[in-house]
């Protein structure tokens, strides 16, 4: 993505997202800022601008774009949307009733699948998800995450699959890690 296109990116999706007041972290710390990442997937044309610097990230092997519970599901259907490729929605957990599937939508056993996330700091959720995809029959190929929030290149301990970001933190001005 031309640098120019990728600084007004973050600087869109950091208006959106950044919140200043009082706010208790997952960590038990406040903060007196907050990034919600659900408020540039709310936004529709934001939503479609970051779908769109995702998909080039997306290796052409893929077959099918799996969402994670919860901000990976718009981004997925925004990508495919875009591209034509099927999204699946992968679950923290197989429901309880209905199909009891943990992932949903577009078939994924025996097809080459990319797992698109929001916002990724160390990556938990994504092991988890990778795990779930693997049980259901999926070749996970890639993660492709709209921002990668970690230290150093996008990587997730313990994954051998690529992990690549449309942004990082790096390119949030005073960025705090919230």
């Amino acid at each position: 993505m031309d640098a120019s296109v990728r600084a007004a990116l973050a600087a869109d999706v950091d208006r959106a997202a950044r919140l200043k007041g009082t706010f208790k972290l997952r960590s038990g710390q406040v903060s007196d800022q907050y990034f919600d990442k659900y408020r540039f997937e709310a936004d529709p044309a934001l939503l479609a601008r970051v779908a769109a610097a995702m998909l080039p990230l997306v290796p052409d092997e893929a077959q099918v774009l799996a969402g994670l519970e919860l901000g990976g599901v718009p981004i997925a259907t925004a990508m495919s949307l875009q591209s034509g490729k099927p999204a699946g929605f992968v679950r923290k957990k197989a429901k309880d009733y209905g199909t009891c599937l943990a992932v949903e939508g577009g078939a994924v056993a025996g097809r080459r699948v990319a797992m698109i996330e929001d916002v990724i700091t160390t990556g938990g959720a994504v092991r988890d998800a990778h795990r779930l995809l693997l049980e259901a029959g999926a070749i996970p190929v890639a993660v492709v995450c709209a921002i990668w929030r970690g230290d150093g290149a996008p990587r997730i301990e313990g994954l051998e699959v690529p992990v690549f970001a449309a942004l990082c933190r790096e390119d949030f001005l005073g960025d705090d890690r919230r």
